[in-house]
């Protein structure tokens, strides 16, 4: 059975909206980019909500390294109502009703990336099984959170934690469901 890992960039004040511009000064951490590719290579499938996919589907075809290997070669599954025809390779378009029998299939983890409002209905739903939370040491006072006021409550298991040279911690919690 597949489990749904949860991957986020934050700030410390649990911004989890456009990294974009606010990590680029941390990407030359090697450490935390060999940390981001150990969890992609335990996953086979990668669950984009249309708002990454689309950022997502604009960028990486272009590039290359190991990042771009990955996210262009992985299977990408969409959770998406308006989106037609993915152009980028290896997508499928899925509704949220259909997780939960992915999840049944063996194999790998499914790797959600972003994701803002994807996660959230998979936090209401209670179908996610990690989180791997790379906090960045910023605060921006606002802007979207992850855990955003009203979020479902929950308790989670800290099963690893990492801190890298520039001063990004990586902490993984398991949902108990």
């Amino acid at each position: 059975m597949k489990k749904i890992l949860i991957s986020q960039f934050l700030t410390l004040d649990g911004i989890m909206e456009a990294p974009e511009k606010w990590n680029p000064k941390y990407l030359g951490d090697e450490e935390v980019v060999r940390e981001i590719l150990t969890d992609f290579s335990a996953s086979d499938l990668l669950l984009l909500g249309r708002t990454s996919y689309d950022f997502f589907a604009a960028r990486w075809p272009s590039r290359t390294g190991a990042m771009a290997e990955y996210f262009n070669n992985i299977p990408k599954l969409v959770v998406s109502s308006t989106l037609q025809k993915p152009e980028w390779h290896n997508t499928t378009i899925i509704r949220v009703t259909d997780i939960e029998e992915i999840k049944k299939q063996s194999g790998k983890n499914i790797l959600v990336f972003g994701s803002y409002e994807l996660v959230q209905t998979l936090m209401r739903e209670n179908l996610i099984d990690e989180y791997k939370l790379y906090v960045y040491p910023l605060t921006l006072g606002n802007g979207r959170r992850l855990f955003e006021q009203g979020t479902a409550e929950q308790t989670l298991k800290l099963i690893a934690a990492k801190q890298f040279a520039s001063g990004v911690v990586a902490m993984t919690y398991q949902s108990e469901k």
